[in-house]
């Protein structure tokens, strides 16, 4: 999901119906009116829609208006027939890829009717080889077919897509041997080949017509293709790129790169591609750049046929192979000019100049002859305009024999630190101003990969081009706000304007060069120092700047005057953008070391204390490591006597934490690119999109378990039943009816084998529907050990009684395997997966697990739930900065749990002591963990063996047993009896064997502790407990793919995998936590995935819309796994939100049902005091004139609807609703700022009010709720963010009790995609309907019927809460009463902040304060 706007002032607003707007009033005339029956008129969509269009050159303006206007819903589709007239199928189309760069659903539209979409389809394909249309039109038609070969998991779409690229088309090839020699390779090709042709030769003539066009389509487009390589139009150009772009969709997954590989290689596409004007030509970058990319893919190390990545040795000899071919035809044909190419070794014959020369004595029909024998094609068709010249052989021989690059080294050449040459390449700069309207030179992500390591490179490349977009962005903007201008010195530069993220300084002192490293050419460092002036620094900005932390990357910039700015930068012409920007030279670099004045180092000081000073701080200097890569080249450049870069810095800027990561993410992906890193052998399939998607399920898996202690999951046997319909539950061995938890269930995985699978003729005749097989599930059950005779002791239970789903994700993700699990808002996503870990952890012992999530808010509140559990706290291990937020008593980090172990360490000697007072033992036996561990060998398993003996070898009474227990005196501070009178012999000897369990743990705590006591530095200590003792480890997605390598060199080891938030973690970040161990023995011992998460709600955020869009960066492993169609399991009962505000979102969710609780409990059933429904739209007209603004570019603001929101929630706290239970929410940061503002003046200093919960934007508060939640949607002439409906359903969801939505009912009312959401928004009246005489909380039901005042406007509603506040303040004032001081923690969520508290303090004033406060608003006003 893209952030980025950029062209967005382009984009059309949605007129409202009634305007005068061409379009609409043609919709109006023709389709926006509902109607049973469609009546198309030819003429309509010739004359008045197609020839408009034309004329327009297709603009995209007009396209996207009638898309939004519903053309294709409601008169394109509805009215088509066979008989339809092209125009209208080439409307479809286009219209279709429109909704596509949109990203709205686009095949749901035909999926009512599979035939008529087939013939829309056949005649796309037809058109598509129509020579008489014009380029334009073309061009339309195949990025239609670029959209349906990139949606190939839609049935619909694969039906008609496969078999244009099926092993059909080979009847193209250049001749039978360059077929026989794919049929030698691979026995099943001739098979399927075989196949095919019975296929066609027993069909009938409409058959044979349809399998003749389907080989021969693709055959004909290329060479359509090749011929328009020698024009020179621009819109040629355009359509070349497009179909570049089209052949790289094809070679990048294996179904459809298959047999098309071949097909390009036998037309020598690429040669013939390198050596036509259209590449040559000078302004046609993006044309080679999308080549070099087609090349990429075509070039790919991996068997077609079985999909099996090449390994280097296998690659190598592969290109050996080709060499040892080209010698013997030499040898053998034309040994007198090819005698030294024969007898040469392959080092000698790969390099293209090498080889060139070899071949340049063989004259041009020798040339040819040579390229026959090799199987090369060497005559074309006319049509193409190809001339077999002497440079087209050379090339085909060059090119098929020449040691090509791999991925993995032209992932090694790409600089992971940016320069100003890497920020303006223009490929990044192209990606910077993407509308769609051109191909970009980036490969995407789709369904499926061709290998692991092909994944690790696409992510590489699109993750750095976004992060390098997101520095190009920062650098620009700091620059902009620094001012620089022309200093009175000649060549200096004096800056007017400041940012807090910028410093000017003077040139870098070069401290160090260090000798390169053995096998390198460049500097193993390159140290600096840097004097950063901080005397005219704020203190909250000086702070910032100190708290840099080494690794931190900063960048170093030589910034000019704009008008000054010169042409060109170490060599490389500078990009339009850069000149404007006035950036001369960019050059990273990584903090190494911060220091005071004195050259001691920074480190926290008290408040109002500088390093032991109170005086203000002058200086700072920075020690900083350069980026030896570029410090290479610069220096080369210096040695050829050009300027030195170095002299010219001067202003360092850095970047928020957050926002910098990138380069140990990048470093992380490379790593694992470059490594070969495995995906676990039972995943492998799955992960790239091949085979059987259920094929890592855990029924799949043969080492799946028949039995499983499920512990506390079920409540009690009616729980456990009620929760297995479809299965006969029976317990193991008792004929009670029924037995207590906990269960333990037998038979989980069916032991028959499955059924042969039918032939299709049989499936095709029969009729009847399997049933489903109902399986016996044995139940036994267990009495769980007694721990110890203190409440301590006793284990925490589970109190939540999961659903039907509920039970089914817990089952499978207990099981080895994958498990998806998605989870719509409110079904308990966090409970399950919360049960799942206690489940894992307590049947598996011996293995750890992993929790993952995107934010430090979801991972705390998994991780709080974990704590409330059976599980021990010393085996729990939080990593990453968001550990303080933690709401637990005992700190979960690294160093939180070393000093807990020590804590511990003398309570459990402490206890030592008493036992030994208890034996009579004495000695210094609490001296150390370790001469504990000897007392205990010594005495106390002595004592407990000499009691059991006793016990077990006669018969002895139970007040004998008592007698001769040996611990009276220490558990003397245990709840009093310890032994009951009543108890019988058995429970007498069950409390016995929990006081030995207890006294056992105290030893086995501390041998665990002993460790702690022999490490002496604090990094080996946590280094020991995440690699040795923690069995639950939780992090961030981002933490894993910072620390991925760190974790991994010291040894850590997991088993599974729990991802949380997993739909909002961009595919990279799905996969680094997979493959956050070295692996063990060529594989990663992984035995479980589970993925929790809701692909209908926000995806990832992508700040470029080129990424977002066109490569499909927002993609989550979560989503892909969804689309290809992995098993989910479906969570289908919410226990959040009313039933009635569920119902806004349940068309999202048609299974979503309401647990007890909310049809039930009291806070449901009552009204919300003050107004008369629980959930409204409130239809805010312009206010003063204005509607919605932008005061900057894509700064979207509406002062109507952000003072409405603030007058609903003083309303909201002077009927008595508590500040922390609302929350403000809106779509835009541009109104999230501007409500705040509004707030800050109208309540952060008045006591009536404060300030509420949370005011943040929609994106930022996934995952979150509250009790109440105002609403802005800010719009007031197109729909905007809000027509993804992923996200509107994340703002429809959040509230609990209480929605109140403010936007323009027009707007929304117009839109088709969001239109099922607002249907009982609009049932009721569009004016906030208010209540008398209530107050906080309400007494009056939901149910019941109330009389209401309805608001006019924000003036209206304005005028009633300050007469409301009037009257408080008197009846306050009449009571001699102050305000009381409001206590709720404020949060005010910021545009860059995820986690973090931005809270204001709500003012001291007394009442007459906020008399005053209010009077400033008595003319009407809110």
């Amino acid at each position: 999901m893209s952030t980025d706007l950029v062209g967005g002032d382009s984009r059309p607003a949605l007129e409202d119906p009634q305007g005068e707007n061409q379009w609409t009033q043609l919709a109006r005339k023709h389709w926006i009116k509902p109607t049973k029956t469609r009546k198309i008129k030819s003429d309509v969509i010739e004359q008045e829609i197609w020839i408009v269009l034309e004329r327009e050159g297709f603009e995209f303006r007009s396209l996207l208006i009638l898309e939004g206007l519903q053309l294709l819903e409601n008169y394109l589709w509805p009215g088509y027939t066979d008989n339809c007239t092209n125009h209208h199928v080439l409307l479809i189309a286009i219209i279709a890829t429109v909704k596509n760069r949109e990203n709205l659903p686009v095949w749901d539209i035909f999926s009512d009717d599979a035939n008529r979409f087939s013939s829309v389809f056949r005649r796309v394909l037809s058109m598509s080889l129509d020579g008489h249309l014009s380029v334009v039109i073309r061009t339309h038609i195949l990025s239609f077919l670029i959209v349906a070969f990139q949606s190939l998991d839609n049935g619909l779409i694969r039906k008609e897509c496969a078999p244009l690229v099926s092993i059909s088309i080979w009847q193209n090839l250049s001749s039978e041997a360059a077929r026989d020699r794919k049929f030698d390779q691979h026995a099943q090709l001739k098979k399927a080949w075989r196949a095919a042709a019975k296929r066609f030769d027993t069909g009938d003539e409409t058959t044979q017509a349809k399998l003749r066009f389907d080989r021969a389509w693709l055959y004909t487009l290329l060479l359509d293709f090749i011929s328009r390589l020698y024009e020179s139009s621009s819109d040629t150009l355009v359509y070349c790129e497009r179909f570049l772009e089209f052949l790289t969709d094809l070679q990048s997954q294996l179904p459809t790169r298959r047999y098309v590989t071949t097909l390009i290689r036998d037309l020598n596409l690429l040669a013939l591609i390198k050596l036509s004007p259209m590449f040559t030509g000078e302004e046609n970058g993006l044309f080679r750049d999308m080549f070099v990319l087609l090349r990429q893919f075509v070039n790919f190390p991996i068997d077609d046929n079985t999909g099996i990545q090449h390994n280097q040795v296998q690659s190598y000899e592969e290109h050996c192979a080709r060499l040892a071919q080209l010698q013997r035809v030499s040898l053998k044909n034309f040994s007198e000019k090819l005698t030294i190419l024969a007898l040469s070794n392959y080092a000698g014959i790969e390099k293209r100049t090498e080889l060139r020369a070899h071949l340049e004595p063989l004259s041009d029909e020798e040339l040819s002859e040579l390229c026959g024998f090799l199987g090369f094609r060497t005559k074309y068709p006319p049509t193409t305009n190809v001339e077999v010249s002497r440079d087209l052989l050379l090339e085909i021989l060059l090119s098929f024999h020449e040691r090509r690059r791999t991925f993995r080294e032209s992932m090694t050449d790409l600089s992971i630190l940016p320069t100003e040459a890497a920020l303006y390449e223009p490929t990044l700069l192209r990606n910077q101003y993407y509308d769609g309207s051109r191909s970009l030179a980036v490969p995407k992500l789709n369904l499926q990969y061709l290998s692991v390591g092909d994944f690790l490179w696409r992510s590489f490349v699109l993750y750095r081009c976004e992060s390098f977009y997101e520095i190009r962005q920062h650098v620009e903007e700091t620059i902009k706000r620094l001012q620089p201008q022309h200093a009175q010195l000649p060549n200096s530069v004096q800056f007017n304007g400041t940012s807090r993220m910028a410093i000017p300084i003077s040139k870098p002192a070069i401290l160090e060069a260090a000798p390169p490293k053995v096998g390198r050419d460049q500097p193993a460092f390159v140290r600096a120092e840097i004097g950063l002036n901080v005397s005219r620094l704020a203190d909250p900005v000086r702070r910032e700047w100190e708290s840099l932390r080494q690794d931190d990357v900063v960048y170093l910039l030589a910034v000019e005057p704009i008008e000054s700015s010169r042409d060109l930068t170490n060599g490389h012409a500078i990009h339009a953008s850069s000149r404007d920007s006035g950036l001369r030279a960019l050059r990273a670099a990584e903090v190494e070391q911060i220091l005071d004045e004195t050259g001691r180092t920074i480190r926290e000081m008290p408040e109002g204390e500088t390093n032991g000073y109170t005086r203000r701080p002058r200086l700072r200097r920075l020690i900083l490591k350069l980026d030896t890569a570029a410090w290479q080249v610069d220096s080369k450049r210096k040695n050829e006597g050009k300027p030195d870069i170095y002299e010219s810095l001067n202003v360092i800027v850095r970047r928020k934490g957050r926002e910098n990561n990138f380069k140990k993410i990048l470093e992380t992906i490379k790593h694992l690119a470059l490594s070969d890193i495995p995906v676990p052998a039972w995943l492998q399939e799955v992960f790239l999109g091949f085979g059987d998607p259920s094929g890592a399920a855990y029924t799949k898996l043969p080492n799946s378990l028949n039995q499983l202690d499920f512990r506390d999951t079920f409540l009690d046997w009616q729980h456990l039943v009620d929760t297995l319909p479809n299965q006969v539950v029976e317990p193991a061995t008792s004929q009670e009816p029924s037995i207590q938890p906990p269960y333990v269930l037998e038979g989980i995985i069916s032991t028959s084998s499955e059924p042969t699978r039918p032939s299709k003729k049989r499936r095709r005749d029969d009729s009847e529907v399997s049933q489903p097989v109902r399986k016996s599930i044995k139940v036994s059950t267990y009495q769980p050990p007694n721990n110890g005779p203190y409440p301590t002791d006793a284990p925490k239970v589970n109190q939540v009684r999961f659903t039907q789903t509920q039970i089914e994700a817990i089952m499978s993700g207990s099981q080895p395997g994958l498990t998806v699990i998605v989870g719509p808002p409110g079904t308990g996503k966090t409970d399950v997966a919360t049960q799942i870990i206690n489940n894992i952890y307590h049947d598996f012992p011996t293995q750890r697990t992993l929790l993952i999530a995107r934010s430090n808010q979801a991972l705390n509140q998994l991780f709080q739930k974990i704590t409330k559990l059976d599980i021990d706290e010393r085996h729990l291990l939080r990593l990453g900065h968001g550990e303080e937020d933690l709401e637990t008593d005992v700190s979960y980090s690294k160093h939180g749990r070393v000093e807990s172990f020590l804590d511990n360490r003398g309570h459990y000697l402490a206890e030592v002591n008493r036992l030994a007072a208890n034996v009579e033992a004495p000695g210094a036996h609490s001296n150390s963990c370790e001469t504990a561990g000897y007392f205990n060998s010594v005495y106390i398993v002595p004592t407990w063996s000499k009691f059991w003996d006793l016990v077990n070898a006669a018969e002895l009474s139970i007040p004998d047993i008592v007698t001769s227990f040996p611990f009276h005196q220490y558990f003397s501070d245990a709840p009093q009896p310890l032994f009951p009178p009543e108890a019988s012999r058995e429970q007498v000897l069950d409390i016995a064997r929990g006081c030995q369990r207890h006294i056992e743990r105290i030893f086995t705590e501390l041998e665990d502790i002993r460790p702690f006591e022999i490490l002496r530095t604090s990094r080996d200590k946590a280094n020991y407990l995440l690699v040795k003792e923690a069995r639950i480890i939780a992090m961030t997605s981002t933490h894993a793919a910072i620390r991925r390598q760190e974790i991994a060199d010291l040894g850590f080891h997991y088993d599974n995998v729990i991802m949380e938030e997993a739909a909002q973690i961009t595919e990279i970040e799905n996969f680094i936590p997979l493959a956050l161990q070295n692996p063990t023995d060529g594989q990663l011992p992984l035995q479980r995935v589970v993925l929790c998460g809701d692909h209908l709600q926000n995806c990832p955020i992508v700040q470029n819309l080129a990424f977002d869009k066109f490569a499909n960066l927002e993609q989550s492993l979560f989503l892909r796994f969804v689309r290809l169609g992995v098993p989910t399991i479906n969570l289908d009962h919410q226990g959040r939100a009313r039933p009635s505000i569920a119902e806004l979102y349940k068309w999202r969710y048609p299974k979503l049902e309401n647990l007890p609780n909310v049809l039930t409990e009291t806070e449901y059933l009552r009204a919300n005091a003050g107004f008369r429904h629980e959930y409204q739209f409130v239809d805010v007209p312009d206010y003063k004139g204005t509607g919605e603004s932008q005061p900057t570019p894509h700064y979207t603001q509406n002062l109507g609807e952000a003072e409405y929101a603030v007058a609903i929630y003083q309303y909201m706290r002077l009927l008595g609703y508590p500040a922390s239970k609302i929350t403000i929410l809106t779509p835009y940061a541009g109104q999230r700022a501007l409500i705040r503002d509004v707030l800050g003046h109208r309540c952060a200093k008045n006591r009536l009010f404060g300030l509420p919960r949370m005011v943040t934007t929609v994106d930022k508060y996934q995952g979150e709720q509250n009790d109440y939640v105002i609403l802005s949607l800010v719009r007031t002439t197109r729909v905007g963010y809000l027509r993804d409906i992923r996200r509107l359903t994340v703002a429809l969801s959040r509230a609990r009790l209480g929605l109140y939505i403010l936007g323009r009912r027009s707007v929304f009312e117009a839109c088709g995609e969001v239109r099922e959401a607002f249907v009982h928004l609009f049932r009721r009246s569009n004016k906030l309907s208010l209540t008398t005489g209530e107050m906080f909380p309400a007494s009056r039901l939901l149910a019941e019927d109330v009389a209401a005042t309805e608001m006019v406007g924000v003036e209206h509603l304005g005028q009633y809460v300050f007469e409301m506040t009037k009257a408080k303040v008197e009846s306050l004032k009449g009571e001699g009463t102050q305000v009381p001081v409001i206590e709720e923690t404020l949060e005010v969520r910021g545009e860059d902040e995820e986690d973090e508290d931005e809270g204001e303090d709500e003012g001291e004033g007394m009442v007459e304060e906020v008399m005053e406060g209010e009077e400033g608003g008595s003319d009407g006003g809110v």
